[in-house]
């Protein structure tokens, strides 16, 4: 590992497994965990530091002077890379989606606080980026400029998140886990059979019509060279409305749940995610002696984005 990603990285431990005492679970005989990645940094938190790690590290070997990616106006995945790139001497630069608003919202200013450069570019022009998938792929890319992805998609990134997986040394049948291009799923996707062989992987996707997601996460699969034998699905029916939606039924949830167990949850993911897993519950989805992990992401600055 490169000396100045090496000093970033050992601020960083396993994050713990954290079981949940809760009447609505024990009552029917399952076990709920939590990977508690929220506890990782209170920044570079959950998995934006995991698909961040190796990136970053193959930038510094690269010698890249500035890493240029792109996002939302409250991106976790921008919010997490301008503050890694500030701790390791790295200037910052993001393709922002849509138009720059009157007023910035907080996580655009973190972002600018923290040295970022900002480009606002159409909706049109943001799904053209897409398209770029190597680090040195983007179109009048500067010498010395690294491109990440959408999300840090790329093997690199998915080394993180089965390090993450790796940390759960305890049997589960189902590992869940909250989607936004399906970066951390694919990751997770073949991860889990040394210690829960058979594991189910579910994703929520925060967003609505998700179902594209099915064939992105196909697509990053057999970009890693595995071929989808299945294994994972997608609950697509918690969106709330949309990306950074909220109903009070959710934040309803939300405050319970954190008052409750002493665990902080944010609107645009993890909430969902809770939310999607207690309701497969009262469902009775899952059979009694069944072991559910959910892996809490972080993110927790997405609060202050929610509508």
């Amino acid at each position: 590992m490169h000396p100045r990603l090496r000093a970033l990285a050992d601020q960083f431990a396993p994050t713990p497994l954290q079981r949940i005492a809760d009447p609505a679970w024990s009552a029917r005989g399952v076990t709920l965990s939590i990977k508690r990645d929220d506890l990782l940094h209170p920044v570079i938190s959950g998995n934006k530091w995991r698909k961040l790690k190796y990136l970053l590290n193959d930038a510094l070997r690269h010698g890249a002077d500035t890493v240029v990616s792109m996002g939302g106006a409250y991106s976790n995945h921008l919010h997490a890379l301008a503050y890694a790139g500030r701790e390791l001497g790295l200037k910052t630069a993001a393709f922002v989606r849509g138009e720059r608003p009157a007023q910035l919202n907080p996580t655009l200013l973190d972002l600018l606080e923290w040295g970022m450069e900002l480009r606002f570019v159409s909706r049109e022009d943001y799904r053209g980026l897409r398209a770029y998938r190597e680090w040195n792929s983007l179109p009048d890319k500067r010498s010395g400029q690294y491109w990440l992805p959408e999300g840090g998609a790329g093997e690199l990134a998915w080394r993180g998140v089965a390090e993450a997986v790796a940390e759960i040394d305890t049997p589960y049948d189902l590992l869940a886990l909250a989607c936004g291009t399906g970066t951390t799923l694919a990751g997770a996707v073949g991860a889990v059979g040394a210690v829960a062989p058979g594991a189910e992987i579910v994703g929520v996707p925060a967003l609505k019509g998700g179902e594209f997601l099915y064939r992105d996460i196909r697509e990053l699969l057999s970009v890693q060279g595995r071929p989808d034998g299945g294994g994972w699905r997608l609950w697509l029916d918690y969106h709330f409305g949309g990306f950074a939606r909220t109903t009070p039924e959710l934040l309803a949830f939300i405050a319970a749940f954190e008052a409750r167990h002493g665990m902080e949850l944010e609107p645009v993911y993890t909430g969902k995610l809770l939310y999607a897993v207690y309701d497969r519950l009262r469902a009775g989805d899952f059979q009694a002696g069944q072991h559910v992990v959910v892996w809490h992401s972080g993110g927790l600055q997405g609060k202050r984005g929610t509508r």
